[in-house]
């Protein structure tokens, strides 16, 4: 077999060259889908860097709750970067092969950074729940070493749990069919391909993705559920409503993010049949939509970041008007 002889055979392990995507191009109307991802993907990218700048730029935004939307916006930048680029080329150079380190490689940004978009929306949450149920205790609480302490673990945590399960794809052979029907280097539709066993990959695919899932939301649904018992202890009904308020386009960003991850989870733990395209496009968009929309829908609509932005880009104006009429004072 062909596939065979040009694989790199290291004892009784079969590693092809690379790997054949074949989702995208089976897409109907492909060329429509792809311009809306590469509008995505700029809106993506412009909107996250600049609220990183921001973010870095201003010293005033060095604090617990920014650090915590700084990180969302890097995990955004990076995970929509690692999608929707390989894509795009797929489609430009009608070029869908994919080199077998590249391939797992993909596999990891994609997988770290998705676990760390579910762990980075429930870091959000501790925010809001430190700054509504514990308001007087809040900076002694909540403070930037905390933040910095819990997002390092959570990265830390996350990079060496998806390491693992990634390099355990090397243990399988491939033997038969190279054709990843997905739209990347997805696991689980690279595993089934394995001619050997693999049952390890199947419990890690099952067990991770629940974790992943499951521990964010569930964190986030006990944290409004105290926020809600403490919103309702307030006596000031003007009070209440502010509270709730700040948590709405929170509220929003989970929405966005757990409902489509739930539905595909569902769709996959019971084996329900659906169409290959409703698949693909529905997979990829639970992917994309979320780092495009996260800043928009709550980063940039924070108060503080709005107020700050406006003060940099007055600073900066000023500026450039005195440099313009060096005489203007007088």
């Amino acid at each position: 077999m062909q596939n065979t002889t040009n694989s790199i055979q290291n004892d009784s392990l079969i590693h092809p060259p690379g790997f054949y995507i074949i989702g995208l191009i089976s897409l109907t109307y492909t060329n429509v889908y792809v311009i809306f991802l590469a509008v995505i993907y700029v809106i993506t990218s412009f909107t996250n860097c600049f609220v990183i700048c921001i973010i870095c730029i201003d010293h005033h935004l060095h604090v617990p709750k920014f650090i915590a939307v700084g990180n969302l916006a890097v995990v955004d930048l990076v995970l929509s970067t690692s999608l929707i680029p390989s894509m795009i080329k797929i489609y430009l150079l009608k070029d869908n092969f994919i080199d077998y380190t590249l391939c797992f490689m993909q596999m990891y940004m994609y997988y770290a950074f998705l676990t760390l978009e579910s762990f980075s929306i429930a870091i959000l949450a501790f925010d809001r729940l430190i700054a509504i149920c514990f308001p007087l205790r809040q900076n002694s609480i909540n403070t930037t070493t905390t933040m910095t302490t819990i997002i390092t673990s959570i990265w830390i945590l996350t990079l060496g749990t998806i390491t693992i399960s990634t390099l355990s794809m090397t243990y399988l052979s491939f033997c038969n069919s190279v054709q990843v029907n997905s739209y990347f280097c997805d696991y689980a539709p690279v595993f089934r391909l394995a001619c050997n066993d693999n049952s390890l990959q199947w419990t890690f695919a099952t067990v991770l993705s629940s974790v992943c899932i499951f521990v964010p939301l569930s964190f986030i649904v006990l944290s409004y559920t105290c926020i809600l018992f403490s919103v309702f202890q307030m006596k000031s009904v003007e009070s209440r409503f502010k509270a709730l308020t700040t948590c709405t386009e929170h509220l929003i960003l989970v929405a966005i993010f757990y409902i489509p991850i739930l539905v595909i989870f569902m769709i996959g733990l019971f084996r329900v049949e659906i169409k290959p395209d409703v698949r693909i496009v529905g997979l990829s968009l639970s992917s994309c939509i979320p780092p495009c929309t996260n800043p928009i829908i709550y980063s940039l609509k924070t108060k503080e970041l709005k107020s700050r932005v406006r003060l940099l880009f007055q600073r900066t104006f000023n500026i450039q008007r005195h440099s313009v009429h060096p005489l203007h004072k007088k």
